[in-house]
């Protein structure tokens, strides 16, 4: 056993400011140049876009005060993972690491990596033109989905060369689309001729728009109507559902604590640091939406690419467009970047548990962990193909936020029951904070229960169709876990 965890170690060599680019590249995929058109259509007003972001703002900042506490206290390799297994018990650290493994982590990789391969289709339209290379029925392989592939076994294999390759290459990605990104806000006010954000912002408490839609339930160009009660609220937390998913992948950085330099205090001030960045960065940019686009603009760009229509208006539609799809590609790659390096390091830890395969424990002559990166890497490839990384996506997104809320939930449970606990880092406000994220993700949660139910029980059922894997794994005293 000593030599299996010998093989396991990590060696400390990502600083502060890689932790804080890690948590910001895992945040900043594709979904803030594309969700924003379909809170609009939920929502019809600009006023009640930039509520959605500020309460997910909100959540998310809350969120990583309160883990912070919770990296201090067990700076190890596998984050959340191991909170919630030292916390709750095993069978709960399984079931997150079980819902990271089949969904997730491989399916938000899957859906970064398409999205990246769709904007360099934008740049090169024969890739869109293209014939599917197989199909059969309403299954098809396209050049995207293999450009996707290409991308995460490329990334992959450079972050088995060590995280020294990994973390200059995030730091670079990162670092760009970040200037780009502030680029692009400076020069949406300056640059455009006609602002629409009075027109946009018109809709206050008041009133609340929705956009109508026909008896199949498609969405009608011809008007909006308004709506009241709790229906708002269903609107709210449906909206959210971009919103929120946009602002995850921040607990990344924990998934690397043992790879990390004085982790009981760079963790949590990269999680702080990075999720307040991006949250404003990501206010900030929906403010360009709403200066450069009328209402209708956001809610129909084609495909959703509203930043697209956005840097159109912005540089003229030949640049503007290239600009942007570049910007969307350089985003989505560092992406994907700090999803493989971290996801991997998870899988590594529950494999120490026995609760993984065995071979993903080992770390290669580079000292990273090579077989879990290329078992992730390779099922993340398998959604690629099967299509339904998208859906599955949507329906998971439920799904983080009750880990967060039980992970955050555990801060609150270790105050009272081992309250001489040491703790480097204490959550600040407690228990203010906490309760901010619990009150909000409990809101969230209930009303897409009841609103929008396709966004909850394939989640759930994802999720728990770990259980008989777990007591299958535990059918007999397994040797190698250790509580």
């Amino acid at each position: 056993m000593e030599k299996l965890q010998e093989q396991g170690s990590l060696k400390r060599k990502l600083g502060l400011f890689d932790a804080a680019m890690l948590v910001m590249g895992s945040m900043i995929g594709s979904g803030i140049f594309i969700v924003s058109a379909d809170i609009m259509r939920n929502l019809g007003s600009g006023y009640w876009l930039i509520v959605v972001w500020l309460i997910t703002g909100v959540m998310t900042v809350a969120a990583a005060i309160s883990y912070g506490e919770l990296s201090a206290m067990f700076p190890k390799a596998g984050g959340q993972y191991t909170y919630l297994k030292e916390i709750f018990g095993k069978m709960m650290g399984f079931l997150y690491g079980w819902g990271l493994f089949t969904v997730i982590q491989t399916g938000t990789i899957a859906a970064v990596a398409v999205a990246f391969g769709k904007f360099t289709a934008y740049l090169i339209p024969a890739l869109n033109d293209a014939a599917p290379i197989f199909q059969s029925g309403g299954y098809k392989i396209t050049w995207i989905q293999l450009m996707a592939i290409a991308v995460i076994l490329l990334l992959t294999y450079i972050n088995t060369k060590g995280v020294e390759s990994g973390k200059v290459l995030q730091n670079v990605f990162t670092g760009s689309k970040i200037i780009a990104l502030i680029g692009l806000i400076i020069l949406g006010f300056f640059l455009v001729k006609n602002s629409f954000w009075v027109e946009n912002m018109k809709f206050g408490w008041s009133a609340f728009n929705n956009l109508k839609t026909d008896l199949s339930g498609n969405f009608l160009k011809s008007g909006w109507e308004s709506i009241s009660g709790m229906t708002i609220m269903g609107g709210i937390a449906a909206a959210m559902v971009g919103s929120v998913f946009s602002s995850v992948a921040w607990e990344n950085v924990t998934f690397v604590s043992g790879e990390i330099e004085n982790p009981k205090k760079n963790v949590v001030r990269s999680m702080v640091l990075g999720t307040s960045a991006v949250m404003i960065l990501y206010l900030l940019v929906n403010f360009i939406y709403l200066n450069t686009l009328n209402r209708d603009s956001i809610a129909f760009a084609t495909n959703d690419r509203v930043a697209v229509v956005a840097s159109a208006q912005i540089f003229g539609s030949g640049i503007g467009t290239i600009i942007m799809a570049v910007l969307v590609m350089i985003s989505t790659f560092g992406c994907v970047n700090g999803l493989v390096m971290a996801g991997a390091r998870v899988f590594q830890t529950m494999a120490k548990d026995g609760m993984f395969f065995k071979a993903a424990l080992q770390n290669n002559k580079n000292g990273v962990p090579e077989k879990s990166l290329w078992m992730q890497g390779v099922w993340a490839s398998v959604l690629c193909l099967s299509g339904q990384y998208g859906n599955l996506l949507d329906m998971i997104s439920f799904v983080i936020v009750l880990f967060y809320m039980i992970t955050v939930f555990g801060v609150i449970y270790l105050r009272f029951k081992k309250p001489d606990l040491e703790r480097p880092y204490k959550t600040l406000l407690y228990p203010v904070t906490p309760i901010i994220y619990l009150l909000i993700g409990a809101t969230f949660c209930i009303l897409l229960l009841v609103y929008k139910q396709q966004y909850t029980w394939p989640g759930l059922v994802i999720v728990l169709l770990g259980v008989p894997v777990y007591f299958f794994i535990n059918r007999e005293k397994e040797p190698g876990f250790k509580d």
